[in-house]
């Protein structure tokens, strides 16, 4: 049976003043996450907001512990990765 497993994260961005700026540093994140973890990785919220941003990363895989593993550990290596301040995470299995 498939599994897919999303995770989100939601921060904070203090020291990104446009919008230009953002998309800089997330463009970034999200190439990193995706050589890193072979997941899909988008922005899903706060697209007009340059001071937050949330993250989607998602992996489909046959076993569920697998694709939950995988978004955990891609989750955590974003919050370690940007300077920022993380407001929520979050992981749920279809």
């Amino acid at each position: 049976m498939v599994r897919v497993a999303v995770g989100t994260v939601e921060f904070h961005l203090p020291d990104v003043g446009s919008l230009k700026g953002k998309r800089q540093v997330l463009k970034g994140v999200k190439e990193k996450v995706k050589h890193r973890f072979d997941v899909s990785v988008a922005e899903v919220d706060h697209h007009d907001s340059w001071k937050t941003a949330t993250l989607a990363v998602a992996c489909v895989s046959n076993d569920s512990r697998h694709a939950n593993e995988v978004v955990s550990k891609a989750l955590n290596f974003i919050e370690a990765l940007v300077d920022g301040q993380v407001i929520d995470v979050s992981v749920e299995i279809l």
